[in-house]
């Protein structure tokens, strides 16, 4: 039986239905948010069942920190999101792998740094030379290996066809973009070409984007599965051009700029929409990814597998422009926090209790080590990862060992250990912040604690000269 949307569900019955189905809901929510609020995070003393849990990763894309209610956004309303995080975990110090796209999705998959493999030096990959090699070990293909099912729903961003692809790299299904931008409606990417494909073929679709990819997301939770899967579910939302459902007239003016261009940097600077967008917008796209987020999880509770099923949210990066980051300084394309401090939920109910918040610094690569741990896939141990497992921690209560998070990217670079920062600037200047008592990252320590600003940058050093150099 087909799934009836919300707008046409309206359409089908009288209006004191709706108005009950909606004074329900209502009151669902109203005693919900009257619950007790989030509390530290405590591990559940509870054994485990055996049972391995579906595993379904949602990336935002160019999301920043604040920019859910629960994070703190005052014009921003994301209830379904905020109710993901009321029956998790929130996490405040999380962080993506890099600062720009399609590294941070080198890492995610990978569980490294972006500069262990030459795909992973583009910041960001931008033509058809550059890509994840198939012949890499990923979180889809270890899964894969463990009996799990794989798809890849929405943006790849790790290379372009005929050598890269998601059906190269593990993920047995695939529907989405290549590139790390298209225009909503006519699907015409960074290359100046039409970028929608299921497998490796072009799917022809000219509707908003957030409502194509949440569709094939919603059959696929939807499905009889048989067995265990990985559902990365990639949305582009609130990536530039500012486009919200209904915004085809604007949609269609970028559309005739990009096939206007005679170059490649004339599609992007189309696609880039310097001079369009507003923070009421960008409102417009963010909730849009709410409602899309919340279309799949009631999607995945209808099925019945909510309940074993690890739900994981984050942004591939830090907010820019019309982004919410406050606190932070900085955003995208930066290693300051507002670059790659980004909004991160866990929901599990089998294993993790709901309302609770964590401040542990985490990053993409730990995610990556903790999503092969409770599938029960095993690394490759020819490709060693940098990533930490956050299981013992999740789900026993173990102590996460000290260790230190490294970013490089060419402009800058970066290194938390515990509530100490080392960030060197574009201009090569050092400094030392204590993230604990300024977030902003406005007081510089480094003239007042120079031997721990020496010790830090030291490690960045020894872990700097383990990745490849960036080409000249």
């Amino acid at each position: 039986m087909p799934e009836i949307s919300r707008r046409a569900f309206g359409g089908l019955v009288g209006g004191g239905a709706v108005t009950a189905v909606a004074a329900a809901a209502a009151t669902a929510e109203a005693a919900e948010n009257a619950a007790p609020a989030e509390r530290p995070f405590r591990a559940r003393p509870a054994a485990s069942s055996g049972r391995r849990p579906n595993i379904l990763v949602i990336l935002g894309d160019d999301l920043g920190w604040a920019d859910l209610s629960s994070y703190g956004a005052p014009h921003i309303r994301t209830p379904h999101l905020d109710r993901l995080a009321r029956q998790g975990v929130r996490f405040t110090d999380a962080y993506s792998g890099s600062a720009t796209c399609s590294p941070t999705r080198f890492s995610l998959y990978t569980g490294r740094y972006p500069g262990r493999t030459p795909g992973g030096l583009a910041e960001p990959i931008g033509n058809r030379t550059q890509g994840l090699d198939p012949n890499h070990p990923t979180l889809a293909s270890l899964l894969k290996k463990a009996g799990y099912a794989t798809a890849l729903i929405g943006k790849w961003h790790c290379g372009w066809l005929p050598d890269y692809s998601p059906t190269k790299s593990g993920w047995d299904e695939f529907f989405g973009n290549h590139g790390g931008v298209l225009e909503y409606f006519s699907k015409l990417g960074q290359l100046g070409e039409y970028d929608l494909y299921e497998g490796d073929a072009t799917y022809k679709d000219l509707r908003y984007y957030t409502e194509v990819l949440t569709e094939r997301a919603v059959e696929y939770v939807g499905r009889d599965h048989d067995r265990p899967w990985l559902l990365n579910l990639n949305f582009t939302t609130p990536h530039w051009p500012w486009l919200a459902e209904g915004d085809e007239e604007t949609g269609a003016g970028i559309e005739a700029k990009i096939r206007a261009a005679k170059t490649q940097a004339e599609v992007v600077a189309a696609l880039n929409h310097f001079d369009g967008g507003s923070v009421e917008k960008y409102k417009e796209m963010v909730e849009s990814l709410d409602s899309a987020v919340g279309e799949v999880l009631d999607a995945l509770r209808r099925s019945g597998q909510e309940e074993n099923t690890l739900v994981l949210f984050a942004s591939d990066n830090g907010g820019e422009r019309y982004s919410y980051n406050w606190p932070l300084s900085g955003e995208k394309f930066v290693l300051l926090e507002g670059g790659i401090r980004v909004p991160t939920i866990v929901r599990w109910p089998a294993r993790v209790d709901g309302r609770q918040v964590s401040h542990e610094p985490n990053f993409s690569p730990d995610w990556t080590a903790t999503l092969l741990e409770v599938g029960g896939a095993r690394p490759d141990p020819a490709y060693p990862l940098d990533g930490t497992s956050l299981a013992g921690y999740l789900l026993k209560g173990e102590e996460l060992p000290e260790r230190d998070l490294f970013w490089r990217v060419r402009a800058n670079r970066a290194l938390r250990r515990g509530d100490w920062k080392y960030y060197q600037d574009a201009d090569r200047t050092d400094h030392l912040y204590n993230l604990a008592a300024d977030s902003r990252e406005q007081a510089d320590l480094a003239p007042d604690e120079p031997e721990l600003l020496a010790e830090l940058k030291a490690s960045w050093e020894k872990t700097a000269g383990t990745l490849l150099p960036y080409p000249d």
